[in-house]
């Protein structure tokens, strides 16, 4: 993630990183609305999971949950700390290493050729399946395997909220509504890891 956070800063002239959309924002409401629809959209994501696999590591959230191990009987306090933790570092690195990336770079240098809403396709297109890292292939009982339709669904709504992502940076005028929509995706799914599962 810090590399690809670099990669404007160094291969980017300052024009070239305005072009990418490191800029202020024209309209600051947005950049609220990004963060709140972003945790909405995990909430969704949630209750999908949880509605098609219980708390089996078929769910996304189940699997993912299972690396950020959470101690049995942790107390609501230690639980607190450990979440703060896993948030504040879910909410820093890859919103701005992937934006400034897949909605930055990736998006920019498809955008002049086939338009900004075909470049959104290319760079969602990008993005959803390195998420495969997350979920899908997985690592259960000293075993590697791929679970199919879970593992669509997975790459599905990650394809979708990176359209969010790309929605809400034109919102506000800048990849900062990208950033923050995607920090607020991060939180609401550590938020539903930690307390709902």
């Amino acid at each position: 993630m810090i590399i690809s956070a670099l990669c404007p800063f160094v291969f980017l002239t300052p024009f070239g990183r305005r072009k990418i959309g490191i800029t202020k924002p024209d309209r600051y409401s947005q950049l609220v609305v990004a963060f709140v629809a972003a945790i909405v959209f995990s909430g969704l994501l949630y209750a999908i999971g949880r509605t098609l696999y219980a708390t089996s590591f078929e769910n996304w959230y189940v699997y993912i949950g299972k690396s950020y191990k959470i101690p049995a009987g942790i107390s609501q306090l230690d639980r607190a700390s450990l979440f703060t933790i896993v948030a504040i570092t879910g909410m820093l690195f890859s919103p701005i290493g992937e934006e400034l990336f897949f909605r930055g770079i990736v998006h920019t240098s498809f955008a002049r050729s086939i338009g900004e809403k075909r470049a959104s396709l290319v760079d969602s297109s990008a993005f959803a399946p390195t998420h495969l890292s997350h979920f899908g292939l997985v690592f259960i009982d000293q075993q590697w395997g791929f679970l199919m339709m879970p593992a669509f669904l997975w790459v599905m709504s990650m394809f979708l909220v990176s359209r969010l992502f790309f929605w809400f940076k034109t919102a506000s005028g800048s990849l900062l509504g990208a950033i923050l929509c995607h920090a607020g995706f991060n939180l609401g799914m550590t938020y539903c890891i930690f307390y709902l599962l």
